[in-house]
């Protein structure tokens, strides 16, 4: 995941009604003690149209405070059906807020408001349901027996209080995805989104009211860099998930690690795009932009790095190139829209220095350059001729920019698909699924999809190597904010 915070703008825009000037701290909004306020830029206009408070160190000394007392409050008495009801209620207050949380990301972060409906809008309200129903069949005590007489009573309480730091690029659903499990194992919560989406990240604020939930337990406090280490570092702080760069997760498992805290991080990709020499061309070319170009290419898992057999290079360069050519590039906010702006101009133009070293070292099919309008946009690039070790084809560029990668059999496309430091995602393309699920196995990725990709809820999702450790969703994603205790009791 891209972690690139954009510069805030000193002179705010006229007063809107998206601007948050308040922090969500132990069930009420708050002043900020030592925060302050970032405006946000829209990013297809480049022009401010909201902005928010962000919290500082003393602000977040106060939420783990409140995440710390609703530990011993009201919350630690809910019973696992009891917390299923209140996520229940979380996630229908998401839902009521689905549509106007779509297009405020839209708008922070450019990202096409036909995808952000389904994973803004939609998705929030799905994962938490499913926690929510999830709780409710949890055994958090049982008895097994001992194999030399007696027996170990096993229990599971809540990690306590966890450190969720998030990123600009899939806000809510990468919030929800560690916000949804620790609420259900009895954790609370102190959210660290951050300033390039600080706004939308307080409809979890909203939702946690209207839901019920007890002082306390869900504390909001976007911010940045600064804001986030004193948020990781903090003694009373249990646990930390977090969604980010790579470098980001270096850092924060490096002072977990000091710590001795858990941490679960999701980090970023580099994901292949094998393509076998049986692959069906018109279903490849008709799901490369969910693929390999979704969110306008600003996706941890897109499949950029796209394995063609030489025996079909030309077909598979031809199909990638004119679908990417016929994308419609346009306002985030328009349906017909498919690939939009990047969230900022720092982001674009690191997009557009990794283009310029692409032709350097590679063939430009289409692309290259950004078109001439406001916002942050680049045109969907395609590099071919790529080599596997340049730095186009090993570096996430978080951007809309595509290499194909030519490959003898399927030995050599295994070496390629695994000769990278990230293993997230990937997709396997053939008519055989028998061999497309052989093929899955063998690439050295958390996630692997079948002629297409997508994440499912009872399904974890994670990576290996540079791309992270631990895994979200599915049951997987709830063990993580679970402890587990053996109390051993001798034979009667």
């Amino acid at each position: 995941m891209g972690d690139h915070t954009q510069s805030s703008i000193t002179i705010p825009p006229e007063a809107s009604d998206l601007d948050q000037c308040t922090l969500f701290i132990d069930g009420a909004w708050a002043e900020s003690i030592d925060g302050t306020t970032h405006t946000l830029i829209e990013a297809a206009t480049e022009q401010p149209f909201a902005s928010s408070v962000l919290g500082g160190r003393r602000d977040i000394d106060a939420a783990v405070a409140a995440a710390r007392r609703a530990l011993t409050g009201p919350w630690t008495n809910y019973s696992a059906v009891e917390r299923g009801e209140a996520l229940g209620r979380f996630a229908a207050a998401l839902h009521a807020r689905g549509d106007s949380t779509a297009e405020l990301v839209s708008r922070e972060n450019g990202m096409p408001i036909t995808l952000s409906r389904v994973v803004n809008g939609m998705a929030p309200a799905a994962i938490a349901g499913f926690y929510a129903q999830l709780v409710t069949q949890l055994t958090l005590r049982e008895e097994r027996p001992s194999p030399t007489g007696g027996s170990t009573v096993v229990t599971r309480r809540p990690a306590g209080v966890v450190a969720a730091v998030t990123p600009w690029n899939y806000p809510q659903p990468l919030a929800i995805m560690k916000l949804a499990p620790a609420l259900a194992a009895g954790c609370t919560v102190v959210l660290k989104p951050p300033p390039e989406t600080a706004c939308d990240a307080f409809a979890f604020a909203e939702a946690a009211e209207s839901a019920g939930l007890p002082a306390g337990v869900v504390n909001v406090v976007p911010g940045g860099r600064e804001t986030g280490v004193a948020l990781v570092e903090h003694p009373g702080v249990d646990k930390v998930a977090f969604t980010g760069s790579t470098p980001a997760g270096r850092a924060i498992g490096a002072t977990a690690g000091k710590l001795l805290r858990p941490a679960t991080l999701e980090l970023g990709g580099k994901s292949v795009s094998l393509v076998a020499d049986d692959a069906d061309l018109e279903l490849f070319g008709n799901k490369l932009l969910d693929v390999s170009l979704r969110n306008n290419g600003q996706t941890c898992h897109a499949a950029t790095r796209i394995l063609a057999p030489r025996s079909r290079y030309d077909e598979v360069v031809e199909v990638v190139t004119s679908t990417v050519a016929e994308l419609r590039v346009g306002d985030p906010l328009d349906p017909d829209t498919q690939v939009g702006p990047l969230v900022s101009a720092a982001q674009r133009d690191r997009v557009l220095d990794y283009i310029e070293r692409g032709k350097a070292s590679a063939k430009l099919a289409t692309g290259g350059s950004m078109p001439d309008r406001a916002g942050w946009y680049v045109d969907p690039t395609v590099f071919i001729d790529v080599d596997n070790s340049s730095v186009i084809a090993q570096e996430e560029i978080f951007g809309p920019v595509l290499t194909v990668i030519s490959y003898d059999d399927d030995e050599h496309a295994i070496a390629l698909a695994n000769d990278s430091d990230y293993g997230l995602g990937g997709v396997v393309w053939s008519a055989d699924t028998e061999r497309a699920m052989a093929l899955a196995e063998r690439i050295d990725s958390g996630t692997v999809g079948i002629n297409h990709y997508e994440l499912h809820l009872n399904a974890p999702f994670g990576g290996v190597k540079n791309s992270g450790i631990g895994r979200e969703l599915g049951a997987e994603g709830l063990d993580p904010y679970l402890i587990a205790k053996s109390i051993y009791r001798p034979a009667n």
